[in-house]
């Protein structure tokens, strides 16, 4: 069995997101599964090493996972060319300098989202890697989740006839922490710490609007704080300098009109944290992250108005499961496969820092358009 090691450094998996997706669902998963098969006899083997300022918060995770090093010394591995890729989960703010670091070491660069508060250094990171000949990636998971796979396999097949609209709804109520813990970190929600609902999602909904429906040409936001104080990690009230709530609409190029809503004040009365409905001509779909449920013009209802009766019609009752026809496996595992295949063996690969920019320049322009009440055009950044 031919082996092929490929050294990562991994910064900031001591976070949420970073240890739970990104380092026990994606690397340790890939390690414990012997690594990524490329044929019969050969094999793409993650060697990686953990990065924080938390040192006994990486011997915890040492203790959890396959991995076995780690350092608080960012600069030794930098310089260590036994690394390749330099994968990057910090606070936001933290991200930029990171990055540019490792694209001078001559490291492969792969990073959460947003890359970024504002475009220009979005667009900067791009530019940095792109000229310095290394690969470059930004996590997009939610286009490998289950219920959005199933959803483009009904595209590909020409369920919706011409899709119309799209409308969704995002989030949970986020306990503020006077009585209930909170389950989010207090960062999220003071803008100086690069937080904000706008700045988090819409980075999200433009890779999924323009990939599922189409390119976002203009956009629509009403950013809002609903709550305005919560307390924080040590117990200590704080104001909340960030906006909680969005609540956006994008006009697409091929004329699809998609509204999403997206909350963390919100109490949630739907089939998941995140659904969508697309309505076609042909067919309607509600995508949930693991269930994908639809209708088609012929068993759609014929509902007459009259609130003076009860309703006759039970509407989940003409709605179909779409069963599940391939395995899914965890959406942000499956991207680092796939990054992985790319730097080791240049396979396709689109989902560079030219996308993560794209949404960190919606959410950008969302924030704009929430402070000037009108409509922004999304002006194109190329290559």
């Amino acid at each position: 069995m031919k082996t092929h090691r490929i050294g990562i450094i991994l910064n900031g998996v001591t976070g949420r997101m970073g240890t739970h997706q990104h380092l026990l669902r994606s690397i340790d998963a890939i390690l414990k599964q012997g690594g990524i098969r490329i044929g019969p006899e050969e094999t793409l083997l993650p060697d990686p090493i953990l990065v924080g300022r938390n040192e006994s918060k990486l011997q915890s995770l040492i203790a959890r996972t396959s991995v076995e090093k780690y350092t608080t010394d960012l600069d030794s591995v930098m310089n260590d060319p036994s690394y390749e890729v330099y994968f990057d989960a910090q606070t936001t703010l933290r991200r930029f300098e990171a990055v540019k670091q490792a694209a001078a070491a001559g490291k492969h660069v792969y990073c959460e989202k947003p890359t970024a508060i504002r475009t220009e250094d979005a667009y900067a990171l791009y530019q940095i890697c792109r000229d310095a000949g290394v690969k470059h990636g930004v996590v997009q998971d939610k286009l490998w989740l289950p219920g959005l796979v199933k959803f483009m396999r009904l595209k590909e097949n020409g369920f919706f006839g011409d899709i119309l609209s799209v409308r969704g709804e995002f989030g949970y109520w986020v306990f503020e922490g006077h009585t209930v813990p909170p389950q989010r970190p207090s960062w999220n929600y003071r803008k100086e710490d690069g937080g904000g609902m706008v700045v988090d999602m819409l980075c999200h909904w433009r890779y999924v609007i323009d990939h599922l429906f189409g390119p976002v040409k203009r956009v629509s936001t009403l950013a809002a704080t609903h709550i305005p104080e919560r307390i924080d990690e040590s117990g200590h009230p704080y104001p909340c300098t960030a906006d909680d709530s969005a609540y956006s609409t994008f006009e697409l190029e091929n004329g699809i009109i998609c509204h999403f809503n997206s909350s963390w004040n919100v109490r949630v009365r739907r089939d998941d944290l995140l659904t969508m409905q697309v309505d076609g001509t042909r067919g309607s779909a509600v995508i949930g992250l693991r269930d994908c449920w639809i209708q088609h013009y012929g068993n759609t209802p014929r509902p007459v108005w009259n609130p003076d009766i009860p309703q006759p019609i039970d509407f989940f009752e003409g709605w179909s499961k779409v069963p599940d026809q391939e395995t899914y496996d965890n959406a942000f595992k499956v991207q680092w496969e796939m990054f992985l295949r790319h730097v080791a063996f240049d396979e396709p690969w689109k989902f560079d820092l030219l996308e993560g920019a794209k949404g960190v320049q919606l959410a950008e322009l969302g924030l704009q358009s929430s402070a000037e009440r009108r409509w922004l055009d999304i002006p194109e950044l190329k290559p």
